[in-house]
């Protein structure tokens, strides 16, 4: 929200300005426009890529190791703990809890200030005096991400399109995220009828994200170059914006097309909300046609949001807690071996440990914190990219560097598996089974190995699903 609609008047909230401020500094969480928004999103900045390793080789050595474990195989916690897990609505301890969340509201919320505070900026309604729009997809970050917490994923998905030529993915006029909902009837996006190539994309969970961050980028390459060739996965290197586009490895989106929450977060707020802030400082088009500050369409000029928004959202989104586990019984475990002995781990990596903390992570723009450092996490996904025969056709963006992403997903993380009952990238798998049954290419050994089960062992694999 523009915090000029904000009543930032109470001494707490001039502190908080003093405290961005420090953070800013701190953290490097430069607030730095890039003037071609689309072009810069992820393209790298040509600059080497950081293994972002704090540990002596030793522990590297065993950061690596336990990169591919199966959560039930036991590991050394002498100098790493279990990530707290809960849909509780409690901070992991990224910040402090703060005021009582129902006591909040938009004169006396302060950005930054807490876990509460920022969950509340994280569900603020915005309106077009705020900068939603003039196209856009959603209100607040809360429509596509609550389920059992706030974080969670949700049913709602974005459409995308584009169309082939000379070979070549074409994206549609303005780019192929087609936003569903508009300010203005008259600027209402459709579909061209060119657009041959088209998807859904369901909203991810991003409960844990914080953990997920923390992943130090030797962590990832290790687990690709341990897979085996014929289901190795990309590891995508992708701009941090708030780093000035030093490269990282990507692990959020169906694409893996960030490596940083803040850049995820300004993106969703420019492509979802449509609210402009000084990382991505340009209004979206309506098909190409310009509609942003100027028009009739957008009363309100750039950058829309002066950047504490897009680093309150990431911030709350660090501090949520890794999706719990459910009840583990007799077949469970048994499903968990199956589950590894078949295949499915070979890119559904079950356990993997985060950076220790002080790290310095996205380009140097943010040190890891003890609450998400030298944490074990079991996201089940190894947040490579991998052509399993559910490509949605439209690449990362469009050019030959990229051409091969169209044929690829991100692995879906399996934690908090068990409330979705729409699945795979386009959420239209409804069972796990149909799921299942969809994986080919890469995929294909793991799901013919399942297939080859007995039913009851599936019947075990399925209750082991369900428990995540």
């Amino acid at each position: 929200m523009n915090h000029r609609n904000r009543g930032l008047t109470t001494l707490a909230a001039a502190t908080a300005i003093v405290s961005l401020v420090l953070v800013a500094s701190e953290q490097s969480e430069a607030q730095m426009a890039v003037p071609n928004a689309e072009a810069n999103r992820f393209s790298p900045a040509g600059s080497r890529l950081d293994p972002e390793t704090a540990t002596p080789q030793a522990d590297a050595a065993a950061n690596t190791r336990s990169a591919t474990q199966s959560a039930s195989e036991p590991i050394s916690t002498s100098f790493f703990r279990e990530a707290p897990a809960a849909f509780d609505n409690r901070t992991n301890g990224f910040d402090v809890q703060g005021p009582d969340f129902n006591t909040l509201d938009e004169d006396n919320v302060v950005p930054l200030r807490s876990f509460n505070d920022n969950r509340f900026i994280f569900e603020e309604v915005e309106h077009v005096e705020d900068g939603l729009g003039p196209t856009f997809n959603a209100q607040a970050c809360r429509e596509c991400h609550q389920n059992i917490a706030v974080g969670g994923a949700s049913q709602i998905a974005e459409h995308r399109t584009g169309r082939i030529e000379l070979l070549q993915f074409v994206e549609s006029a303005g780019g192929s995220l087609i936003q569903s909902r508009a300010t203005n009837a008259e600027i209402f996006e459709r579909v061209p009828f060119e657009d041959s190539v088209g998807t859904l994309r369901i909203s991810t969970n991003t409960l844990g994200a914080g953990f997920i961050e923390a992943i130090p980028n030797d962590t990832l390459l290790a687990i690709r170059n341990a897979q085996p060739s014929s289901i190795r996965g990309r590891a995508l290197e992708v701009a941090v914006l708030e780093a000035n586009n030093v490269t990282r490895i990507g692990r959020f989106g169906w694409k893996s097309q960030h490596a940083s929450l803040q850049s995820f977060a300004a993106d969703a707020y420019l492509n979802e909300m449509g609210i402009t802030s000084p990382l991505l400082p340009e209004e979206n088009t309506s098909l190409g046609r310009f509609v942003g500050f100027g028009t009739p369409y957008d009363p309100v000029a750039d950058p829309e949001d002066d950047g504490v928004d897009v680093v309150a959202f990431a911030n709350f989104m660090r501090a949520t807690k890794a999706p719990p586990r459910g009840t583990i019984t007799a077949a469970v475990r048994a499903g968990d071996t199956l589950f590894n002995q078949v295949g499915c781990t070979g890119c559904h990596t079950a356990t993997i440990r985060t950076a220790a903390p002080g790290t310095r992570i996205n380009g140097g723009a943010l040190r890891v914190r003890d609450a998400v450092g030298n944490k074990i996490i079991h996201p089940y996904s190894d947040f490579l990219l991998h052509d399993i025969g559910t490509g949605d056709g439209i690449p990362v963006l469009p050019g030959a560097d990229f051409a091969s992403t169209a044929s690829q997903i991100r692995t879906a993380p399996l934690w908090a598996l068990r409330t979705r009952n729409r699945l795979m990238h386009d959420g239209l798998s409804f069972t796990k089974q149909e799921a299942i049954s969809r994986h080919a290419g890469q995929a294909t050994a793991a799901k013919n190995a399942y297939n080859a089960l007995s039913q009851a062992q599936k019947d075990q694999v399925l209750a082991f699903l369900d428990s995540l």
